[in-house]
């Protein structure tokens, strides 16, 4: 059990919310609907998240800047979410539980995954 999941449950925290950015990530993968479909079920299956739903991704943008695709996968005990920057080939994946998880777990596999340089990780535990 990594210290942080150690400190959510001595606090008795509701939660873990995690905002992860994944920088210079392969564009191809970043642009594929089924990659990022599948990431979703491969970062669920890691971190024994239990998927509620389809997984909704959208491509959109009018604006070059923040133009990509959007993910959105409820899971039973919240929701993981991820706008993909085309402009950039930048992640931005944020994963909200009230189920403990390790949030560096999820940011390594993320880097793996989309082929990624460097990761910036934010943690909140909510109280």
């Amino acid at each position: 059990m990594s210290e942080l999941v150690a400190q959510a449950v001595a606090q008795q925290a509701w939660g873990i919310a995690s905002s992860i950015d994944v920088y210079d990530c392969n564009p191809q993968t970043i642009r594929q609907e089924e990659e990022i479909r599948r990431f979703v079920v491969e970062l669920c299956d890691l971190i024994e998240m239990k998927r509620f739903g389809e997984t909704i991704v959208v491509d959109f943008g009018e604006d070059e800047r923040v133009s990509g695709y959007s993910m959105v996968q409820l899971i039973e005990t919240s929701l993981i979410s991820a706008h993909f920057a085309n402009l950039t080939n930048t992640a931005y994946i944020d994963v909200f539980s009230c189920k403990p998880y390790d949030p560096e777990v999820v940011a390594e596999f993320a880097r793996r995954f989309f082929g990624g340089s460097r990761v910036n990780t934010q943690v909140c535990l909510r109280l």
